[in-house]
């Protein structure tokens, strides 16, 4: 059986900067998509830091789950929970910004029989999404965000 690659860390941090470098140079006309087939979309959040205080956003992928937004707390599999998932946990109320607009949003962990069924939404999209959430020390976080 065959692993699954991922990238190196280095690549995934110099993939983000890139993305987010793209969204702020072009005003935020590029770097957002809708999810659709077999695809995620990709919205930006922003939070506020548990430190300090400060608004701090991050782009994400996400899925459609009715009115809520659905994404990973993964930090690019690596072994640290993300910053903007700490910061959501300290201050749960968020602003996502999506192609369409902007939406204000509530962050919480789905738990139980919801939070199955939303990781199967995701396995759908990513074959591999097991075996990289093995690798990490911790169960990764399926974070529902809830228009407020």
């Amino acid at each position: 059986m065959s692993k699954a690659m991922l990238p190196p860390r280095w690549f995934v941090r110099a993939a983000w900067k890139f993305h987010r470098g793209l969204y702020n140079a072009s005003k935020g006309r590029k770097g957002l998509s809708r999810p659709r087939d077999k695809k995620y979309g990709l919205l930006r959040l922003t939070v506020i830091g548990r430190r300090t205080g400060e608004p701090r956003s991050v782009i994400l992928g996400y899925v459609e789950d009715g009115p809520n937004l659905v994404t990973l707390a993964m930090n690019g599999w690596g072994a640290p929970e993300p910053a903007w998932w700490l910061n959501l946990l300290a201050h749960p109320d968020a602003e996502a910004v999506l192609v369409d607009g902007q939406r204000p949003v509530r962050g919480r962990a789905a738990e139980g029989p919801e939070r199955t069924r939303l990781w199967g939404r995701w396995q759908e999209l990513d074959k591999n999404l097991d075996e990289y959430a093995d690798r990490r020390p911790r169960t990764t976080a399926v974070v529902v965000l809830e228009p407020r």
